[in-house]
């Protein structure tokens, strides 16, 4: 049986920000459990509900480098195993992340007790997953300051990125102290850009952890095939482009999924009325009806209605929206959102649901109940991203029945198929330019399509729907990577 220990700062159910968490608390349900122990290490945040801090078992405690108190707590979650490194210093705050400069030394600490840990609660792994740049430095660590050590000899390592914009980022001097790694390891071309100017103090040199992740893993992941190409490029890669291009040949792009069991209209517990592909007119009507009146809109079962569930920051396409709104609310539709981010933002969605009370509502919180309720009430989705990994909006949405409308990038390419009308095929809408009037276009195909071609709106639908987005595919190209190694 092979061994898989996954690395990250945050998974479902116990603390989430993004889908980052989605990722690690469903991808290891997916695999064989008959062929492959996987299990999951995340930090012991104050912020995880009691309900499961107080089904946590301590395993051990000790000082590392004889100085920084570690904990390790378990807990068996729908089948998994759960490590929680546990430290009141760095993990007691109310919320998952601070600032970066404090960030840095909070993850380089787990990074560090991750594998300092692991000799003592029984658990060798034969692969380490890490996820993203809160758990990069566990290549770097195991390469360099654990090689000494005859338990880690052997242990492989795949690094994921998440999203590339988020590379943990200081200068040499900070990251070096909090990590305490040897300063062989920020030498150019390492931690370190090989095009960094060397006539500068070394200890202002610009460093990224990512970076680290990526040259001392053995092999290096990201979440779609397109963004995998893309971040090769200098107008993706965020400063990373020449180190994978120069590992392109162990660099995979695998799309993510979605845990099916929590995403099934057919099963779900929050949404007003449960529905198959055979029933799909009759649920979405219902659930629009439901969610209308409870986000306090009148009650029209015909009216086009389109859903925004997102993080509200540049990133997500969001100028894009605010520039077509005026234009959009003229039309015969309802435009629901849902999110929480950049002020800026939050105010202008504030400012249209006040300008268009009829039409708009501007849902400015988190709320998975809600989000669940308008990905079965909503016609539509708009996934506008100027950028975009993977994305798992348009997953969820093509399950409801709920028709995605995305700028083609990165996982929505790769998930999406453009509506074709001539010969009846495709999942969804998307365009190419990034531009307001590219997005306003899609927009005014799919809701002349939902008016007035509706058996080609519903086929569309249930197309999106017979998609299977689970993690049943990407699951076995994980188990084939991992065999590679």
């Amino acid at each position: 049986m092979k061994k898989i220990l996954f690395v990250a700062s945050e998974a479902v159910p116990f603390v989430k920000t993004g889908g980052l968490a989605d990722v690690v608390g469903s991808l290891p349900k997916a695999f064989d459990k008959k062929k492959y122990d996987v299990r999951v290490v995340i930090p012991n945040y104050h912020a995880i509900r009691e309900e499961f801090r107080n089904q946590m078992k301590t395993l051990y405690y000790f000082q590392m480098d004889n100085r920084i108190y570690v904990g390790v707590k378990e807990l068996v979650y729908d089948g998994i195993t759960f490590y929680f490194i546990d430290n009141e210093q760095y993990f007691s705050g109310i919320v998952p992340y601070y600032d970066m400069f404090q960030d840095l030394e909070r993850f380089a600490y787990f990074s560090k007790a991750v594998l300092s840990a692991l000799p003592l609660i029984g658990f060798r792994p034969d692969i380490i997953h890490a996820h993203d740049w809160q758990a990069s430095l566990v290549p770097v660590y195991l390469n360099t300051v654990f090689q000494g050590d005859p338990f880690f000899r052997g242990i492989r390592t795949v690094f994921t990125i998440h999203n590339i914009r988020f590379q943990g980022t200081w200068d040499v001097g900070h990251i070096q102290w909090v990590s305490a790694l040897p300063w062989e390891c920020f030498q150019p071309g390492l931690l370190v850009s090989p095009y960094q100017d060397t006539s500068i103090p070394r200890n202002s040199w610009n460093c990224s952890m990512m970076r680290g992740g990526i040259v001392y893993s053995d092999y290096v992941t990201t979440v779609s095939r397109s963004y995998a190409n893309e971040i090769q490029t200098p107008a993706f890669g965020d400063g990373l482009d020449d180190i994978l291009k120069w590992r392109s040949e162990r660099l995979w792009g695998i799309v993510n999924g979605i845990d099916y069991k929590i995403w099934d209209p057919g099963k779900d517990k929050k949404i007003a009325q449960n529905y198959s592909e055979k029933t799909l007119e009759e649920g979405k009507r219902k659930n629009k009806m439901a969610l209308q009146r409870l986000v306090g809109l009148d009650e029209n079962p015909d009216v086009f209605t389109i859903g925004i569930v997102s993080r509200l920051t540049d990133q997500k396409g969001l100028d894009l929206v605010n520039i077509i709104m005026d234009e959009l609310s003229s039309r015969y539709v309802n435009v629901i959102i849902l999110g929480t981010g950049a002020k800026c933002y939050e105010d202008s969605f504030r400012y249209f649901q006040g300008k268009y009370p009829d039409k708009v509502r501007a849902m400015i919180m988190y709320s998975d109940d809600l989000a669940h309720q308008i990905y079965a009430g909503c016609d539509a989705l708009l996934v506008p991203s100027a950028f975009e990994p993977c994305g798992l909006t348009q997953l969820i949405s093509q399950r409801y029945g709920t028709v995605p409308i995305v700028h083609a990038i990165g996982g929505l390419k790769d998930t999406v198929e453009p509506y074709n009308q001539f010969e009846e095929t495709g999942t969804g809408f998307s365009f190419d330019e990034y531009s307001a009037w590219a997005l306003m276009d899609r927009i005014n195909h799919a809701t002349w399509l939902y008016y007035d071609k509706k058996e080609s709106w519903d086929n569309l639908r249930k197309r999106g729907m017979e998609k299977d987005w689970s993690w049943k595919t990407s699951s076995k190209i994980y188990e084939d990577l991992y065999s590679r190694m």
